[in-house]
This record gives structure tokens, C-alpha cells and sequence, in this order.
């Protein structure tokens, strides 16, 4: 988006009556234009001034009043304001009439056809803006010859079955046959409806001009895919260069009650301009029945269009009425020159109607009798497009009927269905499913040698550069880190971890608030001079030949960043893509982003992804936010090797950990529960022999302790003040076992630490969550199928409606409570 700085405009007292006139409707003419196109919603509404009736008043109108409305004077960039305003300042260009109506056919009987053979189905329709399809031709037709080599498209349900076909370029029978639900053994367990999966086609334009068009897999959540299709936008800018942003274009389709209600829209607005999150600019249309369910715009938003959230933002938004093709086509032209003129976020606001109900199982006569009795004697638009332009379409209304009604025929003796999406070729080396046993293994430590270059690397800066006292001593400290003479903690164990990978080329990218520096203090992944505030980022500097890094402070958003990363990692696999959140709790603000891809993906869809989310954990004494990352919602998320679950407890641990991550072939995310207070304890540090270990371990066994005849399993920070207090109470006869990895539960590891003590009689499960929290009611029957005839018993807190007290004192007497009952009798 154009970052232009505000330019005056011309003095009012300076103007001509002609301008002044103008400008009136250039900001005002919005609010009497034609949009309904059943003149119900929408009605004129005087301007705040009163303009003259004159020959300047009768052509502005006629630009600015008709079928098409734009909001734009609030642009900011005079260049900008100036285009849109020569682009609706002058007679209308003529439109290809025939190649709209052979659109408006194959788009109107594509939904007839099914309505008359799977009646009562769902498929969320597109009758009443079947506009649509001969609008994105036009957009892609004029991008396509704008450079625009790929289309990353998201929509919600409605019309993503006519997308498919009349867009995407999927055969009608292929979407035939699942109406048909053929082999249903072949999707048990998983698979998703058919109005959510995605698919990839190409589009070649009437100059000869090919685009690559992919539609992205989308749950019911409506606005979800938003930042998912940005962050996939901006995968695969990067993959282009510095023209990627020229040549990938993203396109959203919201639907009106969506986009003015969903707060995830206003996050993913906010990202257009950001340099961690900056695509080149959007096209968003709106696909606007002026009904959302069975709720009236009155109810659905507070203005007097649903586009109005975007007006915070320097966006133009154009209306349009669905009813008038020429009028769509002439601005998907404008949108998609505009976005590539300027890279810049574009609006349009396709207002047509809804034919059926929400998905027409629904009678919508219940709610909207009025409306829905207009719209029952309303022509398809086909037929209104060709009574206006003059053409008979009956022979190709005929001919298209046939093609339709053959393939529906097909699809009733198909076999199975038909792949609809190919993945990339960058997907060839890398899998889901089960891991490999060659994966299993990958070795992941590094020399003494190899850690002592890598700690140089990531300590240097210039020397003309003014480095804080503070950081200097934190680089110091690292460097004695990267020679032994210091243990390792957690934040130099990251930036060793990550310099390997460079090393190795393999990018990373890394993003979350306040990411750069570390909620804790702990990362300093960027250095800012003191006098000049330069950056200096020495993970981008350790060698001509190293992957790309970066590192970004997001913006305060959970879902809509989380969303972008998650799309960012689909489609950039090699990378190692991380978001860290500022506290584990806040994920909570992403929940229908881990639920419904993250989590599912894999299963819905068959996508992939490496995303990891790292969350700090643990229980301070800081109160009932804060404390929880919530370990118990992924491990009830956690089927069918869909993720992994760790918790590392020590610095080396967490190097291992990422670099495991990043080196296996196997693709799939990677929940990390991080520490806070134990982000710089001698108990959680690490020696550079640690480093050199073969690979992460699932399970850390105690081999400290003989004959002990209690073994306390545990996982995070418990486990470190179990030791502690072990040691203070001379308690020699108590093994304590690290959980390192609670999904895929590591069960036969488990099993051989556990047999290092055959004399002890009890396991006892230690938490220092809940009850009804944290791992506990996940671990305990993985425990009792593993303890033999010991006796497998639990330590934690009781069932609580927040994770933890408010009180600091209240906190302490619960720990040391805890540590009493892991080393006396639990009840």
C-alpha cells in the first residue's frame, strides 16, 4: 500500500463552482447511488451540503450516483484520489457483453442443476451474485496482464462451489461427485464438506496471458482464512524476489455480515502495511446479500455499509450493484489496476441478494417473507443481462444445460473423487502421516568446536556501532557461553540453535510481541544503537552463504498473526517459522486458528505445516493470566501424530528441540511450553557437552538416584524444584523423570526410565497445574498402562475455575504443599 505522506488539497476559496461541485459528490455521492438491486436496503440519503441542480451537479451525478458508489476522499494520497477520480470521470468503456452472459449462464445453471438434483442439499449458492464470476475474470484478466503471474484466493462457503468451476477451472463432475459421496471409506476420520475444500486451476485470460489460481481449504469459521492466504501471499513473494509482490496476487471473498462483524478482518486490515506482513496490497470483495443468516444489515452492522471498518484504513471501497454486469466488470478492472498501480488494499462491495435460504435447507420466508416474496418472482440474472443487452441466450442456455446434466449423469458412476489441489513441487521432499524411522534419529548435536564459532557469530557487531552497556555484557556473557566458561541458557541456546540452521541454509522466520527483544529480556535478537537507533541483527550477518532470517514485533493480535504464520509455513515447508506469543495464555486469542488449522489441517485437508508456537508457561506466583499456556487444550487437540507437544527443560534441550524441528523431513507443528523465571536458573542451564548430545530425548531419565522407592514423573519447571527440594531434604531415594515431549507420547522411553528403578513401588504423575488443568488427566492412564503392578498415583492442585491464585503468598504455601505431597503421600 502506498505510504505517500497527506498532500494538500486545493484551497476551498481557490476553487471553481465546477470543482467544488464535484468534490461534493466525490465524497458524497455514495449515499445516493443505485445499489439494491431489489429496492428494499439502501435508500437515498441527503448530503450533508447542498449542491446546485446544474449541468457540473447532473454530471457528477451521473458518475458517482448510478450503479456504482466509491468512498475514496479520505485517501490521504493525493496521486492516489486523483486516478480513482479520473477513472470515474468519464463515459464508461465498453464491455465484452457476450463473454459476461456466457458467464452469467454457465454460473446461474451451474447452481439450477444442482438445486433440481440434489435438492435440499447444502451448497451454499451463489444465485443472486452470480456477478461474481465474470467480475473475478475481469480482475484476473487485467492483472494477468499487469504482471500478476498467481491468484492466492480465500472465500468463505457461499459460491465456492461455482468458483471452483466457473474460475477455478475444476470440472463440473468433479464437484458432481461429491454430491454423490462416493467412497466414503476413503475420507473416514477425516476429509472435510465439499464447500470447504480448496482447489488449484489455472485461468488464461482473452490476451493469452496464463495465471496459476489457487483457492485455499477454508473451515466454517468464516473470516479464518484471511491472514492464512496473506502469510501464504507473502511465502511465495519471498520465493519470487523483488518482484513477487508484482506477481502474486491475493483476493479475499467476505461476506458482508462477516466482514463488518469479525474482529479477525480488522487484525488482517491492519497487517497491509506492515514491513513484517506487507503482500503488495489486497483485493477484498464483498460478496453482499444484505442478509447475514437470518439477520437484516440493521442487525448486523452499525453503519450504513458493512465495509465501513475498512474506512479506518487509506482503502478505497467501491459499491457496485450486482445487477448491473457491466458496471462489476468495469470496476474489477479498476480494483485490479488499482492494486497493482499502487500496491495497495482495494474494496468492493458486490450488493446483490441471496435466492434460497443460508443453505437451502433453511426456508428464509420465516425471517425475510417481504424480501424473499420480491425475490421469488425475480429473474435469474442471465436472463435480465440478456433482455438489457439484446440477445437471445435460449441455444446456449440449452447447450450449457446438456454439459451440466451429462457430467452430473458421470459423477453418478464415478468410482472416487477426484483430487481438486495439487501441492507445489516444494512439497516433494517433505511428509505427514507417521515419522520415518530415518527421521526418527536425526542427530542434532553439534562440537564443542561448532558452538564456540557459532557463539562469535552471533556476539559480533561493527565496531563503529553503539552497542547498550547492557546488551554488551549479555554478548559477552554468551561468548563465555560459546567457550565453556559459562553454562548456557535458554536465549543464547536459541540463537546457537538458529545460527546452525542458517549456517545450513535453512531460512527462519520469527514473530510474535515484542519478539525482537524478548518479553523476558532474553533474546536481544536485534541490537538497536543507542545514539543513531540503527539496527543491527547479527543473525543476518554470520556468513555470505547463509539462509535468510528475520525476525519481526508484531502487531497486537493473536489470531490474525498466528494465521499469518500458519499460512507463511504452508507454503515456505523448508523454513523453520516460529510465533512466539508475549505470554502462553495469549494464544487463547487464536483458539479458532489452532483449531481449525493448525490442529486439523492435515486431517481436513491433507496440508502440512512446521509451524511452531512457542508459549512461556509457569507457575510464579504472577496471578491467573499469565501462568497457564493452557497445556491441556492441545493434548485434548493431539490425534493421529497431527503435532507434537513439548516442554524442554533445560537450555540444551531447547536447542536440540529446534533443530530437530528444522531438520527432519517430517512436517508437522510443534507446540513449545517455554519458561519464564527458568529462563536463566543454574538449574535449567547447560554445559557445552550438552550440546553435543546425539538428539533431543523425549524422556530424561534420573540415573542420580539407586534403589529409589518413589519415582516422580513430571514435566517443565515442578521438575526443577523437585530436585531442589530432593537435595535439601537429602531424599536419596526419590527418582525424579522428565516428561520432554508429552505428544506422541514417548512410551517406550518412559518405560525404560521407569525400569532404571525396579525397587520403587509407586509412580507418582507431578503438576503443578490444576487438576482439571495441565496434563494430568491425559498422562494418567498413559502411566498406569506402563507402571506394571506399581502404583501410580498424583500430585497437583485442586480443580480450579483459573489456573492459579492471585495471591503470591497464597502461591507459595501451594508449592511447598505440592513438594510435601510428591515426597510424602499423595492423596
Amino acid at each position: 500500500m502506498a505510504t505517500t505522506a497527506a498532500e494538500p488539497t486545493t484551497n476551498v476559496l481557490t476553487q471553481s463552482p465546477r470543482e467544488m461541485t464535484f468534490n461534493t459528490f466525490r465524497r458524497w455521492g455514495f449515499l445516493q447511488a443505485s445499489l439494491d438491486p431489489l429496492g428494499q436496503y439502501l435508500p437515498p440519503v441527503a448530503f450533508p451540503l447542498e449542491v446546485p441542480d446544474n449541468d457540473d451537479s447532473r454530471e457528477a451525478r451521473s458518475y458517482y450516483c448510478g450503479t456504482i458508489a466509491v468512498e475514496f476522499m479520505h485517501l490521504l494520497n493525493r496521486e492516489q484520489r486523483e486516478w480513482i477520480q479520473q477513472q470515474m470521470e468519464q463515459r464508461p468503456p465498453a464491455q465484452d457483453q457476450a463473454r459476461i452472459l456466457t458467464q452469467l449462464i454457465h454460473a446461474d445453471l451451474f447452481e439450477q442443476v444442482i438445486q433440481s438434483r440434489y435438492l435440499g442439499t447444502k451448497r451454499f449458492s451463489l444465485e443472486g451474485l452470480t456477478v461474481l464470476i465474470p467480475f473475478l475474470d475481469r480482475v484476473f484478466a487485467v492483472a494477468g496482464d499487469l504482471g500478476v503471474e498467481r491468484a492466492m484466493i480465500a472465500m468463505a462457503h457461499r459460491g465456492r462451489l461455482n468458483v471452483m468451476v466457473n474460475t477455478i477451472g475444476r470440472k463440473p463432475s468433479e464437484i458432481f461427485t461429491r454430491f454423490e459421496d462416493v467412497d466414503p471409506r476413503s475420507t473416514m476420520g477425516g476429509g472435510d464438506v465439499k464447500y470447504h475444500v480448496g482447489a488449484t486451476g489455472e485461468y488464461h485470460s482473452p490476451s493469452g496471458k496464463l495465471l496459476s489460481l489457487h483457492l485455499a481449504s477454508n473451515p466454517s469459521h468464516l473470516e479464518a482464512i484471511d491472514p492464512v492466504i496473506l502469510g501464504r501471499t507473502r511465502a511465495r513473494q519471498i520465493r519470487i524476489g523483488a518482484e513477487g509482490k508484482r506477481a502474486i496476487l491475493p483476493l479475499i471473498i467476505h461476506g458482508d455480515a462477516a466482514f463488518a462483524g469479525q474482529g479477525i478482518v480488522a487484525e488482517t486490515l491492519n497487517m497491509a502495511t506492515l514491513h513484517g506482513y506487507n503482500v503488495g496490497g489486497t483485493v477484498h470483495v464483498i460478496t453482499n446479500n444484505l442478509l447475514g443468516f437470518t439477520a437484516l444489515p440493521e442487525e448486523s452492522n452499525s453503519t450504513r455499509f458493512s465495509t465501513d471498518i475498512a474506512k479506518r484504513l487509506p482503502i478505497p471501497i467501491f459499491h457496485v450493484n450486482a445487477e448491473d454486469p457491466d458496471a462489476v466488470v468495469r470496476v474489477a478492472a479498476i480494483a485490479a489496476e488499482y492494486r497493482q498501480r499502487f500496491q495497495s488494499d482495494i474494496v468492493v462491495d458486490l450488493i446483490g441478494y441471496r435466492r434460497h435460504g443460508h443453505s437451502e435447507v433453511d426456508d428464509p420466508t420465516v425471517t425475510q417473507p417481504r424480501r424473499y416474496a420480491v425475490i421469488k418472482d425475480h429473474p435469474p440474472l442471465y436472463q435480465i443481462y440478456a433482455k438489457r443487452i439484446g440477445v437471445d441466450p435460449a441455444a446456449e442456455v440449452e447447450q450449457v444445460q446438456q454439459e451440466l446434466f451429462s457430467d452430473q449423469k458421470a459423477a453418478t458412476k464415478a468410482g472416487k473423487k477426484t483430487r481438486l489441489a495439487q501441492l507445489p513441487s516444494y512439497w516433494d521432499n517433505y511428509y505427514g502421516g507417521e515419522l520415518k524411522p530415518a527421521d526418527e534419529n536425526i542427530t542434532t548435536g553439534l562440537s564443542a568446536g561448532d558452538i564456540h564459532e557459532l557463539a562469535v557469530g552471533i556476539t559480533s557487531y561493527p565496531e563503529t556501532f553503539h552497542i547498550h552497556p547492557k546488551v554488551k555484557k549479555l554478548l559477552e556473557q554468551r561468548l563465555e557461553m560459546g567457550t565453556g566458561k559459562r553454562p548456557f541458557d535458554y536465549g543464547t541456546a536459541e540463537q546457537i540453535a538458529f545460527a546452525s540452521l542458517l549456517e545450513a541454509g535453512i531460512p527462519i522466520r520469527l514473530t510474535g510481541q515484542d519478539s525482537q527483544r524478548g518479553t523476558f529480556n532474553q533474546r536481544h535478537s536485534v541490537m538497536i544503537d543507542t545514539e543513531t537507533e540503527e539496527k543491527f541483527i547479527p543473525l543476518q550477518n554470520l556468513s555470505a552463504t547463509q539462509g535468510r532470517y528475520r525476525v519481526y514485533n508484531s502487531l497486537l493480535s493473536e489470531a490474525g498473526v498466528l494465521g499469518f504464520e500458519y499460512g507463511f509455513s504452508r507454503d515456505y515447508p523448508e523454513a523453520l517459522v516460529l510465533w512466539e506469543a508475549q505470554f502462553g495464555d495469549f494464544a487463547n486469542g487464536a483458539q479458532i486458528i489452532i483449531d481449525q488449522f493448525i490442529a486439523a489441517s492435515e486431517a481436513k485437508w491433507n496440508l502440512l505445516s512446521g509451524l511452531v508456537m512457542l508459549l512461556p508457561h509457569g507457575f510464579e506466583g504472577q496471578g491467573p493470566e499469565h501462568s497457564s499456556a493452557r497445556i491441556e487444550r492441545y493434548l485434548q487437540l493431539a490425534a493421529s501424530d497431527n503435532m507434537q507437544i513439548c516442554q524442554p527443560s533445560t537450555a540444551a534441550q531447547y536447542f536440540h528441540l529446534l533443530r530437530r524441528q528444522a531438520l527432519r523431513r517430517w512436517r508437522k507443528p510443534l507446540i513449545v511450553f517455554t519458561p519464564k523465571s527458568m529462563l536463566r536458573h543454574p538449574d535449567a542451564s547447560s554445559s557445552v557437552a550438552d550440546f553435543a548430545l546425539p538428539q533431543f530425548q523425549n524422556v530424561l531419565a534420573d540415573t542420580s538416584v539407586e534403589n529409589a522407592r518413589r519415582i516422580l514423573v513430571c514435566t517443565g519447571k515442578i521438575g526443577h524444584n523437585l530436585r531442589v527440594e530432593r537435595a535439601k531434604r537429602k531424599a536419596n531415594d526419590v527418582a525424579i523423570i522428565f516428561v520432554e515431549q508429552l505428544y506422541p507420547w514417548p512410551e517406550a522411553e518412559l518405560e525404560a526410565a521407569l525400569d532404571q528403578h525396579p525397587t520403587a513401588e509407586e509412580i507418582v504423575w507431578v503438576q503443578e497445574e490444576p487438576a482439571n488443568m495441565g496434563a494430568h488427566t491425559y498422562v494418567m492412564p498413559l502411566l498406569r498402562r506402563v507402571a506394571g503392578d506399581r502404583a501410580v498415583l498424583s500430585v497437583k492442585r485442586s480443580a480450579n475455575a483459573t489456573p492459579a491464585t492471585g495471591s503470591a503468598k497464597a502461591h507459595e504455601i501451594e508449592e511447598k504443599t505440592l513438594i510435601d505431597l510428591a515426597f510424602g503421600a499423595p492423596e
